[in-house]
């Protein structure tokens, strides 16, 4: 690709991006309101997905991994601790200080509804399209989930 070619592609994918950012924006606030649930703020509801994803990890791998501090994710962990939502797993025998965190079935319940709620709200949403529009989104949901790798 020569030098002007790679200056007009770098150009289009700018302004594709400044179009595209917005709408997505818009469309991660809009899935957040609709599985808003009062019993889960949005960083628990994070949390409690990371730890579905890595059963048994331990509280500062989990600090590491959502990039939070120790302390911060201490009281945090305690908060999902007694509202139901994780428990820790026996010790590790080979440092019995480490305990890995577990989501409980009420935890795993509430993301299951809250994932549901979201599909339900998208599906609605995407059948008032045209089925030209339907198209369209389903030739870019791979390019799409390419970029978030």
């Amino acid at each position: 690709m020569t030098k002007p070619d790679r200056h007009h592609v770098l150009e289009e994918a700018h302004a594709l991006a400044e179009a595209l950012r917005p709408a997505l924006h818009r469309l991660y606030r809009q899935l957040r309101r609709e599985s808003d649930d009062p019993g889960l703020s949005p960083l628990h509801a994070l949390l409690l997905l990371a730890i579905m994803r890595e059963p048994g990890i331990g509280v500062a791998e989990l600090a590491r991994m959502e990039k939070l501090r120790g302390p911060t994710i201490s009281g945090h962990v305690k908060t999902m601790e007694r509202d139901g939502l994780i428990t820790r797993s026996e010790p590790d025998p080979s440092d019995r200080r480490r305990n890995g965190l577990i989501a409980t079935d009420k935890g795993k319940e509430l993301i299951q509804s809250m994932k549901q709620k979201r599909t339900d709200w998208l599906a609605s949403e995407l059948a008032k399209l045209s089925p030209d529009e339907r198209a369209a989104i389903r030739a870019a949901v791979g390019p799409l989930g390419e970029i978030g790798q």
